[in-house]
């Protein structure tokens, strides 16, 4: 519908970084709501990426032993058994989860908009928009989240914590808290990729398999969290629909645009009092018929919070 309604074509943005810079400082100020939208390319400003010095510390014998070169790919690869397997997304879910952001990327936006009527979309599903202080009423995570399992049974539509499961996965491969709490590998090394069988993870209804609460198929479990935050993201939407809203779009891809992009694209140019804003690096456009109405802003989205700070 978006690509139909918006036919003339995409436009970079106009006017100077700086210039685009001072906008956007004026429009969070000003506006009477702030709807963020935040894809992967956020997290990744904070420094959550899949390869390099995160991979190696944590998944080097992993990798050596069945080849991959990043975590993502890790998470698809087909482990001999259940144990392996959950010996790797036990560490996958520490490290994207419970483990911090290694930039205050989240913090610097929380410290812009705190004060301001603000409402959260998001695909992430790495938990940082709580950790840095967002109001988690005012959030709604539509892909699902990291900790969280569900069950692999279909008529349990409930959703189960999994932290205390982590912190037990990772301590039976070795890994050891440091002074500060953190899972390290211990310098003996001695890491086991395997989990006992006894802590697979099994659903506590009914002794059923769990997977991740991650949407990727029609077996994606929307609980009644999720079902509550769709309707105040809804709810807000409605309320703001004719005021001078802020439409602020940060790191999302083509992955999934039909959740963030195309539906900001349409409110702006629905509402001519709104303004939408794009960060990212590379990929930052908008439709050339709400280009009166945007602020396009190519470059690390870490550096761009700074800036406006």
């Amino acid at each position: 519908m978006a690509v139909r309604y918006f036919s003339s074509g995409v436009s970079y943005g106009r006017g100077s970084l700086e210039e685009n810079m001072k906008k956007l400082k004026s429009e969070i100020d000003s506006a009477d709501a702030l709807v963020i939208g935040a894809g992967a390319g956020m997290s990744t400003a904070a420094g959550f990426i899949y390869t390099g010095a995160r991979f190696d510390k944590y998944f080097s014998d992993f990798s050596q032993k069945y080849g991959f070169i990043d975590m993502y790919s890790g998470g698809f690869y087909p482990y001999p058994k259940k144990e392996i397997f959950w010996a790797y997304w036990a560490r996958y879910i520490y490290i994207n989860r419970y483990m911090d952001t290694p930039k205050d990327t989240y913090q610097k936006l929380y410290e812009l908009v705190k004060d301001k009527d603000y409402f959260v979309i998001t695909t992430n599903v790495d938990h940082c928009f709580q950790k840095a202080g967002f109001d988690k009423k005012r959030l709604f995570y539509t892909q699902g989240d990291y900790g969280l399992f569900q069950s692999v049974n279909p008529d349990i539509q409930i959703t189960f914590d999994n932290e205390e499961w982590v912190m037990n996965a990772m301590e039976a491969q070795g890994f050891v808290r440091n002074e500060v709490g953190i899972f390290e590998v211990p310098s003996e090394g001695n890491i086991k990729m395997e989990i006992p069988t006894e802590l697979i993870p099994k659903c506590p209804v009914d002794g059923s398999p769990v997977t991740t609460n991650l949407r990727a198929d029609d077996g994606f479990v929307e609980d009644e969290g999720w079902h509550k935050a769709s309707a105040a993201y809804s709810d807000f939407l409605r309320r703001h629909e004719a005021l001078h809203v802020l439409y602020l779009e940060l790191g999302v891809g083509s992955n999934t645009p039909v959740i963030i992009k195309y539906p900001f694209w349409q409110m702006t140019s629905a509402n001519p009092k709104a303004v939408y804003a794009c960060l990212n690096f590379g990929e930052s456009y908008c439709p050339k018929e709400i280009e009166n109405q945007s602020i396009c802003i190519d470059g690390d989205i870490d550096e761009i919070l700074a800036g406006l700070k």
